[in-house]
Order: C-alpha cells, then sequence, then structure tokens
C-alpha cells in the first residue's frame, strides 16, 4: 500500500510542477491522469519494492547531478574527436555489473547510454556489453565509477564513490 501512495504522491507532485495550471478542470483532468496511471501500474504489477518511486530517497538528485556532469564531460570528448577524428577507436567492451536489483543494472545500461560516446548493447544479469567511440570512453566504463556510483544509489555501497 506505500508502494501505491507513494507512486500517487510522486506522480500527483509532477504533474503540479510540470502543468503549472492550476484551475479546477484541469486540476480535476490531472487527478484523473494520475488515478488512470496508477491503476495501469497496478494492473500491469509494477508496483511493489523493487519499482518503489522513492527507492533510492535523498541519493537520486545527487546521482542525477554526478551523470549531468559526465554527460557534459562526455559531450565535449565527442566534440573534440569531431574536431580531431584520429582519435576515435571504436571497441565494443563487456563490463560487470555487480548490482543486486534488475533497476540497478537497467540504470547502469540507461546511463551508460545517456553518455555520449558510449551505448548500451546488451544487458545481462551479471554483464553489461558497451560499443564505445574511442578508447577513453571504454577505460572510463572498464575503470567502474558509474558501476560504482549506482551501487552507492542502490544503497548496497555505504559510501559515496
Amino acid at each position: 500500500m506505500r508502494y501505491i501512495i507513494a507512486l500517487t504522491l510522486i506522480l500527483a507532485t509532477l504533474w503540479l510542477a510540470v502543468s503549472g495550471v492550476y484551475k479546477p478542470l484541469i486540476l480535476l483532468l490531472g487527478a484523473g491522469s494520475v488515478a488512470l496511471v496508477v491503476w495501469i501500474a497496478l494492473r500491469m504489477e509494477v508496483v511493489g519494492e523493487e519499482h518503489n518511486p522513492i527507492l533510492y530517497s535523498w541519493r537520486l538528485p545527487l546521482y542525477w547531478a554526478w551523470l549531468v556532469w559526465q554527460i557534459v564531460r562526455a559531450n565535449l570528448n565527442v566534440a573534440r574527436l569531431i574536431l580531431s577524428p584520429r582519435g576515435i577507436r571504436p571497441r565494443v567492451i563487456t563490463v560487470p555489473t555487480p548490482h543486486r536489483s534488475t533497476v540497478a543494472r537497467v540504470t547502469y545500461a540507461n546511463s551508460a547510454t545517456l553518455t555520449p560516446g558510449t551505448v548500451s548493447l546488451l544487458l545481462t544479469k551479471k554483464e553489461l556489453t558497451v560499443h564505445a567511440l574511442d578508447t577513453r570512453s571504454a577505460e572510463e566504463l572498464e575503470e567502474g565509477a558509474l558501476a560504482r556510483r549506482i551501487a552507492w544509489l542502490e544503497g548496497s555501497d555505504t559510501e559515496q564513490p
């Protein structure tokens, strides 16, 4: 039940923040939209401990800030590669996924794809296969900073990397 309440509160807050219109009819339509999404989530059986929308609590905004910084850095690296294409050395690498939950593994793969210069190709319970545009991008993934950050986000690592 607490997962349903958490999902409802987060969806309502997001809807209110994004809509910016607080007239009675719009609020009623927003409440209906939130109720419909919660009902669909229940029917799909995707509401539970692993799918808890507040699973990562206070760590999620910190992770997003860190990820945005990584995306900016990777964009600068890709821009450098565009201006000097001799540095492009594409390769496919496989890195371990040391995460306990499916949500953490998917977050890991999505974060790798969001970072310019890398694209997730295959995700299994134990490994992530990634196409990297250059050696630097591949080495950063192999060093495991992203994996450690996801583990911290998941709560399986007590200290922040």
